[in-house]
């Protein structure tokens, strides 16, 4: 649906995205995240035909950005970080009234009224003033305007920046209805939102495009080292001593459980050791064979964020 080759786009001077390549398939949720200042807006702007890059090709639903940039406009949905709304206007007068300006057909304003008001959650506040709606609300009447028109591709700008916590749950989950029949990209520099929404990440840094691969490909390939984290009932001594001899341990730091009722005896050991092969088993079993109890052993992978620290403050710590 998307191929950049090449994107570049200066300010005075400025690379504010330097040389990004990526594609996105055909109903694909693919999400751009990157630290303030990282060129995810620039990105999102070019692509829908807001900016114009300064070097660099673009072209979506195989039509190239420069050549047919009204044409892929008809065929995209923006939603920009601040979404700007009539406040006077009427919910479905509103949603009406640019149904009429991105060209919908006259005979079918009703039914796609009907649709997006339906997939975003306004049917209670269809007839209220936007103005007196919530952020949430007006943040879905937003997205129903990038819908209307059935675009190929939404493209989003933060759609739940300075939302509460259940505005945000509940916009994610209406991003995630659209996944197949629309493809979708959207900017956020929420690491969870991206990690729940989005089938593909690209992680961008100073203008470059520096990760992308799936959230859980991403963490796996970052991983390295392999946490484990087990709570015993065993001498302490004896125990660090029996844990550090199995095969692949790098490193055990052990101490005493926090104080609670029936501890007494009861220890956390922390384990460091090689992603492969599993552990678990051989732990287990060593635990079994020395006739000590165990109530808790649970694993710890690095998840996207810290991939994204780790690509995102490398050299940070030289200035």
């Amino acid at each position: 649906m998307i191929k950049v080759e090449n994107l570049t786009r200066k300010f005075a001077g400025v690379i504010a995205v330097d040389r990004a390549c990526f594609e996105v398939a055909r109903g694909d949720i693919v999400g751009i995240l990157g630290p303030n200042g990282a060129g995810k807006t620039t990105t999102l702007r070019i692509l829908s035909g807001y900016l114009a890059p300064t070097s660099g090709e673009v072209s979506i639903d195989g039509l190239t950005l420069g050549e047919h940039s009204l044409e892929i406009r008809r065929r995209l949905g923006y939603l920009p970080e601040h979404v700007p709304l009539y406040p006077e206007m009427r919910v479905r007068e509103y949603l009406k009234f640019r149904a009429r300006l991105k060209g919908v057909p006259r005979s079918r304003i009703r039914s796609r009224l009907t649709a997006v008001t339906e997939l975003c959650d306004l049917q209670e506040v269809a007839g209220r003033i936007i103005g007196q709606l919530s952020q949430g609300n007006r943040q879905r009447v937003g997205l129903a305007d990038a819908l209307i028109h059935e675009p190929q591709l939404l493209i989003l700008d933060e759609p739940t920046i300075g939302l509460d916590p259940n505005q945000i749950r509940s916009i994610r989950q209406t991003i995630r209805n659209l996944a197949g029949r629309y493809t979708v990209v959207l900017s956020t520099h929420f690491l969870a939102e991206a990690e729940m929404v989005c089938r593909r990440v690209l992680i961008m840094h100073r203008g470059r495009i520096v990760a992308a691969d799936t959230p859980d490909q991403l963490a796996r390939l970052a991983a390295g080292n392999l946490c484990l984290t087990l709570e015993i009932n065993a001498a302490p001594d004896r125990a660090e001593t029996e844990l550090r001899a199995l095969p692949g341990i790098y490193e055990v730091d052990g101490g005493p459980c926090r104080p609670a009722s029936g501890s007494a005896g009861w220890f956390v050991y922390n384990l460091k050791c090689a992603m492969e092969p599993d552990h678990r088993p051989a732990i287990f079993e060593l635990i079994r064979r020395q006739g000590w109890l165990l109530r808790e052993m649970h694993s710890e992978r690095k998840n996207l964020e810290d991939v994204f620290a780790a690509l995102t403050t490398a050299g940070e710590e030289d200035k």
